[in-house]
């Protein structure tokens, strides 16, 4: 074993000799560079060293008068870690809970071959906050569509009687489910799947927001099809918002053909969208549903599948598991992470805010109409996209936002995606909207 040294806490944090607070940024992009597996392309120059708020990091950028230093300033989060800070970073109430019960309570890990306290808890509020029979917990976000394909292969079987190994799940063409094998054979990035095949079996793509595209391939092969799994808005892809009449006609199309409405609300969940789930916006309900993000407050890693009782009900013991899935500091942070989103009214805050940073950027979208194309959103899951010029490139307005003190991130070339937490006031939302415009008027 190589020589190992690990000192100190903090800045001073010390791994072999080398003390953390003194890397510059570039020094840190150099070792994940050496180090790091190169599967994220962060952006360049800029190093977050802690939180000051709810909404705002502290950052560190290099010293233009000493390349050898950095110095620090103040960046509004306009993304929020794509929606998994909903409640704000550092929540005090979630960290008071999480205080509370490693120092008093004393329980942070036990495997579920025994119960603790706590899964009572967590299953009481999450059964109630989802308005599901059932709710099986989790960790890590893709997790939770995945478990959702499982179920739907075996409810497929058990319940719906498809023959054995023909069971389909169908899935909306520009989704994100994560990046596991099932959740890339999902999807049809060519990013994401390039030299990763052979991917799962038994999937089927239609467009996303095409009603008769769906109709025709259920009337096809709805004797076979187990699950619809989709996105109630397609985040990634750049938010994508289907029609109004469209998730209605989808959950009538699935009750026609006895198919499941597999809803994959990861990132639209937790109050993100104007409503504590985005279904709820269309007055629909899903037999099943995966969350991840904010279900864990920014504090931990937390998510679950919620369902129907038959649904979920097809599992049994040893078909499905997870050592960290509802341990009990995992359940403490999510019930109140819950209760965060319950007591602080967060979905209505998201209603607010969210309809403040629209009207901004449609008037920049009149001001500058030969640039920004089209104005996407619901609650605080907002993109703006450009034309497809090389001027109006996606990283350089993320780039330039930096210097503005935004945090905001591109999705795909030209649409940038703004989601800060759903506490965001109003005096930063209309300091997002100015560091926007006065990006795009210099590009």
């Amino acid at each position: 074993m190589a020589e190992l040294s690990i000192q100190g806490y903090g800045d001073d944090l010390t791994v072999n000799g080398i003390r953390i607070g003194d890397l510059t940024p570039r020094e840190h992009e150099n070792i994940e560079k050496e180090k790091g597996g190169r599967n994220y392309s962060p952006l360049e120059n800029v190093v977050v060293s802690h939180v000051q708020d709810s909404s705002t990091l502290i950052c560190r950028k290099p010293n233009s008068e000493d390349v050898k230093s950095f110095v620090e300033e103040e960046l509004i989060d306009g993304l929020c870690c794509y929606s998994a800070v909903n409640q704000g970073q550092l929540n005090q109430t979630i960290v008071d809970a999480v205080v509370h019960h490693l120092t008093v309570d004393k329980l942070p890990t036990v495997p579920r071959s025994i119960r603790h306290k706590y899964m009572a808890a967590f299953l009481m509020a999450t059964t109630a906050i989802t308005e599901m029979d059932r709710v099986v917990p989790k960790v890590a976000g893709v997790e939770a569509p995945e478990l959702m394909f499982k179920l739907s292969r075996r409810w497929g079987y058990r319940v719906k009687g498809i023959p054995e190994n023909e069971a389909i799940v169908v899935a909306a063409r520009g989704n994100f489910h994560g990046r596991t094998m099932t959740a890339v054979s999902l999807s049809d990035d060519p990013d994401a799947k390039s030299d990763f095949g052979p991917f799962v079996p038994g999937i089927e793509l239609v467009p996303f927001n095409d009603i008769h595209a769906l109709e025709q391939l259920f009337a096809e092969k709805g004797d076979r099809i187990a699950s619809f799994l989709v996105e109630p808005i397609q985040g990634e892809a750049g938010v994508i918002i289907a029609d109004d009449s469209y998730w209605p006609a989808v959950a009538e199309l699935c009750k026609k053909y006895n198919i499941l409405l597999a809803m994959d609300e990861v990132q639209t969940g937790f109050g993100r969208t104007g409503a504590n789930f985005a279904h709820q916006l269309y007055g629909i309900k899903p037999d099943l549903m995966g969350c991840g993000k904010a279900a864990g407050g920014g504090i931990l890693p937390v998510s679950f599948v919620a369902g129907r009782d038959d649904v979920i009900g097809v599992l049994t013991p040893g078909s499905e598991g997870s050592t960290f899935g509802g341990y009990p500091l995992a359940c403490v942070v999510s019930i109140f992470a819950t209760k965060v989103l319950v007591d602080q009214n967060l979905a209505k805050n998201a209603r607010i805010r969210g309809a403040q940073l629209m009207q901004h950027f449609e008037d920049i979208k009149s001001e500058f109409p030969d640039k920004i194309k089209e104005v996407r959103g619901k609650g605080l899951l907002i993109a703006f996209e450009m034309f497809n010029k090389p001027q109006l490139d996606g990283h350089r307005v993320s780039l330039e936002l930096l210097n503005h003190g935004v945090y905001a991130k591109e999705t795909h070339h030209s649409t940038v995606r703004i989601a800060p937490a759903l506490t965001i006031e109003a005096w930063q939302i209309d300091n997002i909207a100015e560091a926007v415009r006065d990006v795009i008027s210099n590009l």
